[in-house]
């Protein structure tokens, strides 16, 4: 299993990014995705899920509002669209597949199905 994420870079507080996970056509049938946040040293934070399915959505207080997540079926990727960035995202999100979302609503990130590698988001001006 395979998830590969995208997107990530420099952006002024206010602005816009939208990062995107491809995922195996498995995967993403069967599997909810979602983002992980991590400052180096501080503790990961989940951010966002949608489930497989009916693609139900989950959100950090944090994000709400702010951030949006969606599937393209079609091309086994999920979107990250974050708007209205502030400095307190910056940090590298990965994105993570798991049979459902408990894992954001819970906070508990461990032994998740799959991780991907990173991309780093830097909100500064």
């Amino acid at each position: 299993v395979q998830l590969q994420a995208s997107g990530g870079g420099l952006v002024q507080p206010g602005g816009s990014l939208r990062l995107s996970c491809a995922a195996s056509a498995f995967t993403s049938d069967y599997y909810a995705i979602g983002w992980i946040r991590q400052v180096s040293g501080k503790e990961r934070e989940g951010v966002s899920c949608i489930s497989s399915g009916d693609g139900t959505t989950y959100y950090a207080d944090s994000v709400k509002g702010r951030f949006s997540i969606s599937r393209d079926n079609a091309k086994n990727i999920v979107y990250l669209q974050m708007n209205s960035l502030k400095s307190e995202d910056t940090a590298v999100y990965y994105c993570v597949a798991d049979p459902d979302c408990t894992w954001l609503t819970s906070n508990y990130y461990y032994g998740l199905y799959s991780w991907g590698k990173g991309t780093l988001v830097t909100v500064s001006s």
